[in-house]
């Protein structure tokens, strides 16, 4: 299927490594331009080298910090300055640390506001003018089951995360009519390098190997294993897509069947 991503200008951000690198990869065999961001530099350089052997597009790798404000706006420029336009906005981040109500510190919940909401905020502000004068964008935002589902020991991202498919709501009903989408999609057990770190201190906790802990994990999803990085990336090359215009304001599990609930 052609999804008519050809020359279109995409940002994807924390795209070294994990679903921010797959969404990079995924855009970029559709011939789309893509600019990546991160905070290690020498590991965002190779990922723009290795998207670029691999696909032939034209990747830009930026260093930034998702936390700072001037950072974003750095991002969205090097896309206006470049290309003089943007496309697609792909909002992905690294995740909040784990822990109880009793020894997270106040200044990791502003941390991680900063990093999963604000991020998400900034950027949209900074992106929203570029598409509005075209008439065409799409927006998504890579967040977690666990906005969805929340998850004990993922207390802060579970408080968070829900308040961006509420801001994806509003804007999807704001910018709908300008031919801009604006989606989520939730990914569950994704076996990522994240994924591996949770899973070291879940089994260190239960007192058993990784591997039990990831059998354990197996027989909770309908699919019967954990999902790869590239099926979370079609996903998001297919909400970026013109045929998905008509797909505005959803909040897309990526799970295998592991969300319990109807809605």
């Amino acid at each position: 299927m052609n999804l008519g991503l050809k020359n279109k200008v995409a940002i994807v951000t924390a795209a070294s490594q994990g679903l921010g690198k797959a969404s990079a990869f995924a855009l970029a065999r559709e011939g789309a331009k893509v600019i990546i961001c991160s905070r290690r530099q020498k590991e965002i350089k190779e990922t723009a080298e290795e998207i670029i052997k691999g696909t032939g597009s034209e990747v830009i790798s930026l260093v930034a910090d998702l936390r700072k404000a001037d950072d974003i706006k750095k991002i969205v420029n090097e896309a206006k300055d470049r290309f003089g336009t943007l496309h697609i906005l792909v909002n992905n981040t690294g995740g909040p640390p784990t822990g109880t109500l009793h020894n997270l510190e106040d200044q990791e919940w502003y941390n991680a506001f900063d990093l999963v909401m604000m991020s998400a905020v900034r950027l949209v502000r900074e992106a929203i003018p570029l598409m509005l004068s075209q008439n065409w964008g799409r927006i998504i935002t890579i967040v977690s089951i666990v906005a969805k589902q929340p998850i004990n020991e993922l207390l802060i991202s579970s408080s968070i995360r829900p308040g961006i498919l509420g801001f994806t709501k509003v804007m999807a009903n704001l910018y709908g009519k300008n031919n801009i989408t604006v989606n989520t999609i939730c990914p569950g057990h994704i076996l990522t390098k994240r994924q591996e770190e949770l899973a070291f201190e879940r089994a260190k906790q239960k007192n058993i190997t990784i591997e039990e802990y990831f059998e354990e994990v197996k027989k909770q999803i309908p699919a019967g294993r954990l999902g790869k990085p590239e099926e979370v990336a079609d996903a998001v090359a297919f909400l970026a897509s013109e045929q998905a215009s008509y797909i505005n304001g959803i909040n897309l599990l990526v799970d295998g069947g592991a969300g319990k609930g109807i809605y």
